[in-house]
């Protein structure tokens, strides 16, 4: 399963939109849309300038939901918000449950959010049938994984850093280890991001995860290539996903 992430609102909101159409219409198996936030902390540079970009040209959270309606209507593909807390505080966690519903999301990535401060936004979801997505990084603790794993729905986001060839080979041993340990605690469904940008990479996770989320690789193709370099990227990406199936099948 290739997950891919883009930014809502960069360059401006209808080219976002239209990339997140284009994404899915290249193989992105789920869509994962970030609304900016001033301060993204877990973010790279690429994605901050892109953040950065959207808040200037005016993006404002009530944007978001029509977005994903459009996206939804258009395409059929899943959509997944991934959003720093403070962003569905400031709009009303029932509210901003209740919006993205309405507007066919099919629920939250939550990386500043752990499940044991997350009743209000569990009891939401719950109520709306909307997904929760928690992150599990490879310094959890097995009780802290446990936890995630118990009120997680759709996937995990687990957590690893896959960047330059010298630092490939440890890295993907943590998340490999990681993954094992999620489902030695009861967990479904791992997705694998964070430094994840080409087809080996997609194709190297896909033989212990279930899915690959790339961000970065994809926002850069959008700035530097407009809708169409973003298609080729995706193109490429999502090879990675028939690269495993030959692995598998030789």
């Amino acid at each position: 399963m290739f997950v891919g992430y883009l930014p809502v609102g960069y360059p401006d909101l209808r080219t976002s939109i239209e990339a997140a159409v284009t994404l899915a219409e290249n193989g992105a198996d789920i869509l994962e849309l970030g609304p900016p936030y001033s301060d993204p902390v877990m973010d790279g540079p690429v994605i901050q300038e892109a953040a950065q970009a959207s808040l200037s040209a005016g993006f404002k959270v009530r944007d978001l939901f029509p977005a994903i309606r459009e996206i939804t209507e258009r395409t059929g593909v899943p959509v997944l918000v991934m959003t720093y807390w403070n962003l569905v505080l400031q709009h009303g966690v029932d509210r901003f449950a209740d919006d993205l519903a309405a507007a066919g999301g099919a629920g939250l990535i939550t990386p500043d959010i752990t499940p044991d401060a997350a009743a209000e936004w569990i009891a939401a979801s719950e109520r709306t049938g909307l997904d929760r997505v928690f992150l599990a990084a490879p310094t959890s603790t097995d009780e802290r994984l446990d936890l995630i794993v118990r009120n997680s729905t759709g996937f995990i986001y687990t957590v690893s850093t896959m960047g330059t060839t010298g630092e490939r080979a440890e890295l993907d041993a943590a998340a490999r280890t990681l993954v094992a340990r999620l489902r030695a605690h009861g967990a479904g469904h791992c997705c694998v991001g964070i430094g994840v940008s080409t087809a080996d990479h997609v194709a190297d996770v896909l033989e212990y995860a279930d899915g690959a989320i790339v961000g970065t690789a994809l926002v850069r193709a959008l700035r530097d290539g407009g809708l169409d370099g973003l298609a080729a990227t995706a193109r490429a990406l999502a090879g990675g996903t028939a690269l495993r199936a030959g692995r598998t099948s030789a």
